[in-house]
């Protein structure tokens, strides 16, 4: 049992437990949804707990590399990484499922004895992109993908009455599918260039580059490529966004916010760490992508955005604009992480925030929120239209919230990387995103419910969970606009090892 670190897979470990305990305690037991919460709630705040240990084991050891193979290769290829990436990473993925299960919990309600189900694949969703931060192997990166991937596609679709969620599921299922082929794909060639799919140890990938010069890298290249493709898919980057739209409009909008928010935070750590890690020897290649991938996102998002009239569909393009700022940062390699960091830990918040919002105002089974939904919404519920508000205005990059301060984060990678034009092109459409925002919070503050037929006028049922996830994320993105300098201290050292 040596060279094994118990707490590097805590996490995993106690999430799984709390998935099989709330399936026993639905089916054997019959204890209802108050178990199901405290069991649920229970393993994701100890995970949380957990990664909090991470961090600070990591302070003391400065990193450690886990679960290596035995025999001939026994150290030589580890599995898992504890570094400060992976702890950070996982402290902001539990810290959000906590908030999004508290979000989602008016429609477990409502599932019945199904709630439980939803429950436990929501655990399982989340021990798959944890995985995906911590893994120093390609092939338990892919688990750790398919295992988050395959719960969220059922959760797509866990509202059978509506005809929607079946289209979204099959849709997120048909093209998820497809896009982790594409990245088992990138794996199987780079295991043929470097003979390896452990990133870490003597026989691995990096040691790979440091011992030996390819002079016609093309085979990695491709590999790279096909991987950048695959997480791209993931993390919603144009081209490879066209589920996004379809598939937040037709998920019940409380099961929306680990969906998008969840999944950033995986799919980004998961590529810092191929590319900044794995691949730092051909970085003049792999940025020349990834800053085109940053472009195109930014654009397609931004422009689509603008011509959206449900507030679903218009977040999940300016999902993939928001992800084409996130890859900007890494068009600076390892010295654009914290930067990344900062800009996809707050921007996650502001995603459960807003999706909370939705979800109270349109209803959590809801396929559809149209713009017509949120009139009024300053008069009928002012703490919500004031929530949301905050949110809009974060993301537009408004100085004062952490939207600011992430946009100045990322782009000043970028220009300390020598890609000028990328920023001035996302300057440019950052100011373009702010007539989205804007439109919506002008729907909410001064247009009339009346002027709409069919429009509620009555205020949407604030639940106090919902309202302490709504003060939560509210804070973050306000507190952190405003003094910033903590978390840029932390995700300073957030780097992978």
């Amino acid at each position: 049992m040596e060279n094994i670190s118990f707490l590097s897979v805590a996490p995993e470990v106690v999430l799984l437990i709390g998935a099989v305990l709330v399936l026993m305690a639905e089916v054997t037991l019959k204890l209802g949804r108050r178990a199901w919460a405290l069991l649920g709630g229970g393993a994701t705040v100890a995970a949380f707990g957990f990664s909090i240990l991470q961090w600070l084991r990591v302070d003391e050891v400065m990193g450690q590399l886990n679960f290596s193979a035995r025999g001939v290769t026994a150290l030589r290829l580890p599995m898992v990484v504890m570094d400060h990436m992976s702890a950070f990473a996982g402290m902001l993925i539990f810290a959000v499922a906590v908030l999004a299960l508290t979000s989602a919990w008016p429609l477990v309600s409502s599932l019945g004895s199904r709630g439980a189900e939803f429950v436990a694949l929501f655990l399982l969703a989340v021990a798959g992109l944890h995985m995906m931060t911590m893994a120093s192997n390609l092939i338990l990166l892919f688990i750790g993908l398919e295992t988050a991937s395959i719960s969220l596609y059922v959760v797509a679709g866990f509202t059978r009455d509506q005809a929607r969620s079946d289209e979204s599921a099959l849709k997120y299922f048909l093209l998820g599918s497809f896009a982790s082929a594409i990245f088992l794909y990138g794996v199987a060639l780079s295991f043929a260039s470097t003979g390896s799919t452990s990133i870490y140890g003597a026989g691995g990938i990096q040691a790979f580059f440091q011992a030996n010069v390819i002079l016609e890298p093309g085979i990695a290249l491709i590999g790279v490529a096909l991987m950048m493709v695959g997480i791209g898919f993931k993390v919603s980057a144009a081209p490879f966004h066209q589920w996004a739209p379809d598939v937040y409009q037709g998920a019940p909008a409380a099961a929306v916010p680990m969906m998008s928010a969840g999944v950033k935070i995986a799919g980004f750590a998961a590529l810092a760490r191929i590319l900044t890690v794995a691949f730092p020897a051909l970085q003049d290649d792999w940025t020349t992508a990834v800053a085109l991938l940053a472009a195109i996102s930014v654009v397609v998002g931004t422009l689509f955005a603008i011509a959206q009239s449900d507030v679903k569909r218009m977040l999940a393009y300016s999902g993939v604009a928001h992800a084409g700022f996130i890859l900007m940062a890494l068009v600076g390699g390892r010295a654009g992480i914290p930067g990344m960091w900062f800009y996809v830990g707050t921007y996650a918040f502001q995603l459960v925030g807003a999706f909370t919002v939705v979800t109270l105002v349109t209803g959590s089974r809801a396929d559809r929120a149209p713009f017509d939904a949120f009139r009024g919404l300053g008069q009928r519920a002012p703490f919500l239209a004031g929530m949301m508000a905050l949110f809009l205005i974060a993301m537009g990059g408004i100085p004062a919230t952490a939207g600011f301060v992430g946009k100045l984060s990322v782009f000043g990678a970028a220009v300390d990387a020598g890609y000028l034009w990328l920023v001035i092109l996302g300057v440019v459409m950052a100011s373009a995103g702010l007539f989205f925002y804007l439109r919506l919070v002008v729907v909410m503050f001064f247009q009339d419910a009346a002027e709409a037929p069919g429009t509620a006028t009555a205020p949407p049922e604030l639940h106090a969970p919902s309202r302490v996830v709504l003060a939560i994320a509210g804070a973050i993105t306000l507190v952190l606009g405003l003094v910033p300098w903590p978390l840029l201290n932390l995700v300073g050292d957030a780097l992978p090892l």
